[in-house]
């Protein structure tokens, strides 16, 4: 079948094989692809027909459209998909609780992998920890990553406007673990944010699908800003990304590797590294060495 016959529409939402797809006039309605396996994810473009239904609100997807990139994380075991054609990430984290490097650091390598743009969000500074976060992050600051400031519910009308801005034009995701404000983001920034779960909630029938996948909401009535709300996570795998690869998408670790006396330099034990003597001398902070060598190893590890 050629992909002339067949309707365009984009992934908004999916739970299982059950997507909802959003077509050019915003009327949306669910999709089930075609075939037993199902690659498609939320910020997909594609291709999908008619199916006789009850409602007539129902379609298959025959195909998916070219992504620009694909955010994802990759365990031993399974491959876990955030979305698709997305122009920026926003790493939300918080002074309250007290976030984990690691688990940034990965979000990051993950988009450095797939050529995604990145910024990080530094949520409840009007709490004590304040000044202890800014530290954590200040070698995130010095290797070029935006780090914005706000206090979401405190100061909601600055945040607002403060972010504003950067979200326009965009399709931005949003990661984060849980109780760092992901959820008043969402509703600081998009006016009907509950009409859009709820439409999708009545797609889908069951208001639990939308709680645990991620979703596409507009900014706008133009449809031309959008942000994406992922689900929390504990682990953050990086699999797909090969051991000597991982110093590459590591600014810091990167800017002093091409300094090393051997060309496949680990930058862990080797007389002459370069990143080793950057960290001895403070211009790679200790912190984030102690993160490479963590994931280092554990991409070096067999899988069976």
């Amino acid at each position: 079948m050629k992909h002339v016959e067949l309707d365009t529409g984009l992934v908004v939402a999916g739970h299982g094989r059950h997507y909802v797809v959003e077509t050019p006039d915003g009327r949306r309605l669910i999709c089930h692809p075609r075939g037993k396996k199902s690659d498609c994810v939320v910020g997909d473009r594609v291709r999908w027909q008619a199916t006789l239904s009850n409602t007539g609100d129902e379609g298959v997807i025959e195909a998916i459209e070219p992504r620009r990139n694909l955010l994802f994380r990759q365990d031993d075991f399974r491959t876990k998909s955030f979305a698709a054609n997305i122009d920026q990430l926003l790493v939300l984290v918080a002074t309250e609780p007290v976030f984990s490097e690691s688990q940034l650091s990965r979000s990051l390598i993950a988009a450095e992998s797939a050529d995604i743009p990145a910024r990080i969000l530094l949520n409840k500074v009007d709490l004590p920890g304040a000044p202890t976060a800014r530290e954590r992050l200040a070698p995130y600051r010095e290797m070029g990553y935006e780090v914005i400031e706000a206090s979401l519910k405190a100061e909601a009308d600055a945040a607002r406007t403060r972010l504003a801005p950067l979200l326009q034009g965009k399709a931005t995701l949003v990661l984060g673990p849980s109780g760092t404000g992901k959820s008043t983001l969402i509703n600081l920034m998009v006016p009907d944010a509950r009409a859009q779960v709820g439409d999708i909630s009545q797609a889908l029938n069951s208001g639990r699908h939308t709680t645990t996948t991620t979703q596409w909401y507009w900014l706008d009535s133009e449809r031309e800003s959008a942000l994406i709300d992922s689900p929390g996570f504990q682990e953050f795998g990086l699999r797909q990304i090969a051991p000597a690869e991982l110093a590459a998408y590591m600014p810091d670790i990167r800017a002093h590797a091409k300094g090393c006396r051997f060309y496949n330099c680990t930058h862990l034990h080797e007389p002459g590294c370069a990143v080793l003597a950057a960290v001895e001398a403070g211009r790679i902070a200790a912190s984030r060495h102690r993160i490479y060598r963590e994931i280092h190893e554990e991409l070096d590890r067999p899988t069976y």
